[in-house]
């Protein structure tokens, strides 16, 4: 098989280091790639947003499989121009993608269709949305409709928190146009955890549960962040709490979205919060999680190529999908000053160090500087992640590796699974 896949983040590089194990894959190419990727694939400098362009380069290269990181391409068609061309390719359509692009979209469809979420209500006028806040108790979630880079979320814990968020959202328009319409949500207290799914838009198969930490200081402290570090299996989602999750929403939502003439086919990320009441959703992603994915694929027996290429046939139920029974710990390596503003271009050394110690170091935010060097160029910029016969080892032997690492300003969060390890 020759295997194309879109994005050039964490999350990427983990899916062509997965794919790259297939022993029916010959070729990857990767667009655009990074530092990292282009040790396992042939990266390919084109613009993620022209769906015409990609289609073209898989025509031309013969691609068997394409499969889509980011949102952005989702949200923008690609799926959909992939199939005009009789291109074979993993991810949701435009219509199905809805489900992260519009969050008016899955809380209705989950009100629809009696998934477990909390309450909500839509507003497109600011001062309607600023009555509403003034009317009732904090804390409330504000949340911007469209898509804000993982960024348009805030859980407030004050009115005024709450109206500087509708200010920031509807009137400044921080997050663009995808704040022009608001979300405001019932708060929802317990633990979070999220579960990926395989889906041909008829069956669902769970990945192992992970759990991720949004905040970027250790204690869950500090700013919310695009994820400082992560780890599967995730204890709060016990058998019986998945198989409830499974029942009570995956399928539901699968169901509901081909009744309503999407048919979802891809990776479907959950979003839950495990609630005194049970599991509810916070949030759906039409995508791979990052950086849940560089957790969950270390542990994943089966070949990936094979459950991709299932699912885009519609022929999951098939195939046998079966996981290590080990744990994985993933540390996000941050730029100093990120979630905020940070510098790029710092040399970043110890990478073959880190590997040494039995690290995986998914590249991120990287390039490569004008003497061939690696340096940084995102505000997350490496996962390091080991995967060990418990979540205590993979806890040990993944700081050891990170301590090989160096770059000015480096910083990281020094209780990844400390939740776990409470249990």
């Amino acid at each position: 098989m020759r295997i194309l896949v879109i994005g050039g983040g964490g999350r990427e590089h983990a899916l062509v280091w997965k794919l790259k194990m297939s022993s029916r894959v010959d070729q990857i190419y990767c667009i655009p790639g990074n530092p990292g990727i282009a040790e396992l694939a042939e990266c390919v400098s084109l613009d993620m947003s022209d769906n015409e362009k990609l289609a073209q380069f898989a025509l031309a290269q013969q691609i068997d499989l394409t499969v889509v990181g980011p949102e952005m391409p989702l949200t923008n068609g690609v799926v959909d121009c992939f199939k005009k061309y009789n291109l074979k390719i993993f991810g949701p359509s435009q219509a199905a993608a809805q489900l992260e692009g519009s969050k008016e979209f899955a809380k209705k469809l989950m009100r629809k269709y009696r998934v477990p979420t909390g309450d909500f209500v839509v507003f497109t006028e600011y001062e309607a949305a600023r009555q509403y806040v003034l009317s009732h108790e904090a804390p409330l979630v504000i949340k911007a409709d469209g898509l804000a880079a993982g960024k348009g979320v805030v859980v407030a814990m004050s009115r005024e928190e709450a109206l500087t968020a509708l200010e920031d959202m509807m009137c400044s328009q921080v997050f663009g146009s995808a704040g022009n319409k608001v979300v405001i949500e019932e708060f929802l207290s317990g633990e979070e955890a999220s579960l990926l799914v395989f889906t041909d838009g008829y069956t669902a198969v769970p990945m192992v549960a992970a759990q991720d930490h949004k905040r970027a200081l250790d204690g869950d402290m500090g700013p919310n962040t695009g994820g400082m570090g992560t780890y599967a299996p995730a204890p709060v989602i016990t058998p019986a709490i998945k198989d409830q999750v499974m029942k009570e929403i995956v399928q539901p939502v699968v169901d509901g979205m081909r009744t309503e003439g999407c048919t979802y086919c891809g990776c479907l990320y959950a979003g839950l919060m495990i609630t005194a009441d049970g599991p509810k959703v916070i949030e759906f992603n039409a995508r791979f999680g990052d950086p849940e994915t560089q957790v969950v694929l270390p542990l994943l027996k089966s070949d990936l190529a094979v459950v991709m290429e299932a699912c885009v046939d519609q022929k999951l139920d098939t195939v046998a999908v079966e996981w290590e029974d080990q744990a994985a710990v993933c540390v996000v390596l941050a730029a100093g000053g990120y979630p905020g503003s940070y510098d790029k271009g710092a040399v970043i050394e110890g990478l073959a160090e880190a590997k040494d110690a039995g690290a995986t170091v998914f590249h991120a935010g990287t390039a490569f500087n004008a003497e061939g060097s690696i340096v940084t160029n995102g505000g997350r910029v490496l996962g390091v992640t080991v995967a060990a016969i418990d979540l205590s080892a993979a806890i040990e032997k993944v700081y050891d590796a990170v301590k090989c690492i160096h770059f000015t300003g480096m910083q990281y969060r020094k209780d990844i699974a400390h939740r776990a390890l409470n249990r």
